[in-house]
């Protein structure tokens, strides 16, 4: 192709040289497949540096959001360690998001495959301040001592006995402390967040417990308040056209089920109840602070 424009030489003339490399771009660039405008937007915030990590996962695996109905997923997961691979230099301990953009079927995938409390290694963009790395090739199961040695060290369970309360467990999945109370007489969860204040939030807990029965009439009280037409409106559709006995207040609060409160240093809670089918299982979230009282309910799931 192009042979007639060569000169008797066989070099091709360089106005002809240049038309060739332009029909080659222009046919490179109808071949590639489109970038689309979201990656390209989350791409820029990564340097063009491509290199490859060995990575340890956090216990969960590959989480995500979608900000737009039906658009792809930004998908996440969490490195507790990481370095890049064949250095000797020892591995980075601070956590580090990995990021990707994936469709369905991709994410799918990466939370199938991807598991938490593993070693793999991954071909990363990283970002300007080392927070996060853009996955440019799909995390492939790896063996490495060092990185095998870091895994079992952050698997090993984690206990703090904290008196008049009892004894707290680590739940890394969702990186707080939760210990079994009694509760007027039955049994319930208490979580105190890993990142917070500890010491303070032991001080708001028992603070908290000490007078269980002032609080829960106060926050079951507030539930009802705020959700009681609701549950009857409910309780309506549930009916199917029939006329249904109208849940009173008191049946509300009573059919509330406490499983679980959470406790912060600055004294704010949260209540989770199960709701007692009021609303056909879901749950319902009360808020507030020991300053204040309750603040807001609502259902949830």
């Amino acid at each position: 192709m192009f042979g007639f424009f060569k000169k008797k030489s066989g070099e091709i003339p360089e106005e002809q040289e240049r038309l060739q490399k332009a029909a080659a771009r222009e046919a490179e660039r109808k071949e590639a497949p489109a970038i689309p405008e979201e990656l390209r937007a989350l791409g820029q915030k990564f340097l063009p540096e491509e290199f490859s990590i060995l990575a340890v996962t956090g216990a969960g695996g590959f989480g995500g959001s979608r900000p737009q109905e039906n658009g792809p997923w930004l998908a996440v997961l969490e490195l507790t360690a990481w370095k890049e691979e064949d250095s000797e230099e020892p591995a980075h301990r601070e956590k580090t998001q990995l990021v990707a953009l994936a469709d369905d079927k991709l994410m799918d995938y990466l939370r199938r495959r991807v598991r938490g409390d593993s070693v793999f290694q991954i071909m990363v963009r990283p970002s300007e301040d080392g927070k996060q790395f853009l996955m440019t090739e799909l995390p492939q199961p790896e063996i490495d001592p060092e990185m095998k040695a870091i895994l079992e060290e952050q698997k090993k369970p984690v206990s703090i006995w904290v008196p008049e309360l009892g004894t707290f467990t680590l739940n890394r999945l969702v990186n707080w402390f939760e210990a079994e109370v009694e509760w007027l007489g039955q049994p319930a969860r208490l979580d105190i967040d890993r990142e917070e204040d500890w010491d303070a939030c032991v001080e708001q807990a028992k603070a908290l417990m000490a007078d269980q029965k002032g609080w829960d009439e106060k926050v079951r009280s507030f539930a009802a308040d705020q959700l009681l037409e609701q549950a009857n409106d409910w309780a309506q559709d549930a009916a199917e056209g029939e006329e249904p006995e109208e849940i009173t207040r008191e049946q509300f609060m009573e059919r509330l089920e406490l499983d679980a409160v959470q406790i912060s240093a600055d004294g704010r809670f949260e209540f989770w109840f199960n709701d007692g089918d009021l609303f056909w299982g879901h749950a319902i979230h009360v808020t507030g602070a020991l300053d204040k009282g309750p603040e807001s309910a609502q259902m949830e799931g």
